[in-house]
């Protein structure tokens, strides 16, 4: 089997992008040249559960893996996915290698320059993953200064994590359970990221004795496709099929398949702290 339930938590993009106006000047053809070779290339990991994972099948699956392939469906296109760790991703989007990225990628004003947004398929907020046993030690954001905060690098979650005084233990494209057997026998502390991935993470590998830290909640936010800000066309055509695939249902269906609840929408759950990385 090429790759199980893995890599879940850390790697969720957290690269923070924001999006941009759907514009599109004269000179944008990049929808034209999707449309011409009649297939979309999306950039994935296919570590980061429950978004972009091998299933027991050894078939490449998750949220926005089929979100993505739900919008070339809709744009009658075929569709061909390159797994990158974020990095890699992020740079093959901005060399022309990849039209689009699909790896809950979420937004910030870093790299606002050169990328956006597709409209939004998940909304969520940020947490912390800790021993069962001691909680890690924390019971704040404050409270990381001096923790070992596992994560992969140049995400917003490990920039918040040094932000506040915590050591990063840096991986690259880890497998879960690595990351969080790590938290459990104490080689690192806390794993900052998605709630929503972190909670299917855990509810994965239950025997690992890790947690979600209750109520220490920040940063409510939204993710969606990574896009090079110059293709604005092309962006407009995806989000013209997400706008689609909302009304019609597919992604609520697809939300509670993945997520066990409908992350399409914004959670009933008040999260008011923010923290910025800027």
């Amino acid at each position: 089997m090429k790759k199980k339930l893995i890599g879940l938590v850390l790697v969720g993009a957290g690269l923070i992008f924001s999006a941009c106006g759907s514009g599109q000047s004269s000179e944008d053809n990049s929808w034209k040249k999707v449309e011409e070779k009649k297939e979309l290339t999306v950039a994935t990991s296919g570590t980061l559960f429950p978004s972009s994972y091998y299933s027991e099948e050894n078939k490449l699956v998750g949220y926005d893996v089929d979100v993505a392939k739900a919008v070339a469906k809709e744009l009658n296109l075929k569709i061909k996915f390159k797994e990158y760790n974020v990095d890699g991703q992020v740079t093959a989007v901005d060399r022309g290698e990849a039209d689009f990225a699909a790896n809950d990628f979420g937004i910030s004003k870093e790299r606002s320059k050169k990328f956006s947004l597709s409209s939004p398929i998940k909304y969520s907020f940020d947490s912390m993953i800790v021993r069962k046993s001691d909680d890690s030690g924390i019971h704040a954001l404050k409270d990381l200064k001096g923790k070992k905060a596992a994560g992969e690098p140049n995400t917003s979650y490990m920039k918040i994590a040094e932000k506040y005084g915590a050591e990063a233990v840096n991986y690259d494209n880890a497998t879960n359970d690595q990351y969080l057997t790590d938290v459990a026998n104490g080689r690192t502390d806390v794993i900052l990221n998605d709630y929503y991935l972190q909670k299917m993470s855990i509810a994965a590998l239950p025997d690992i004795p890790v947690k979600i830290l209750e109520d220490v909640y920040f940063n409510a936010n939204s993710t969606g496709f990574l896009l090079n800000k110059k293709n604005q066309a092309l962006k407009a055509k995806v989000n013209a099929a997400l706008a689609e695939l909302k009304k019609d249902g597919t992604l609520k269906k697809l939300s509670e398949q993945y997520f066990g609840t409908d992350v399409s929408v914004k959670p009933k759950q008040e999260v008011t702290e923010k923290v910025s990385t800027d």
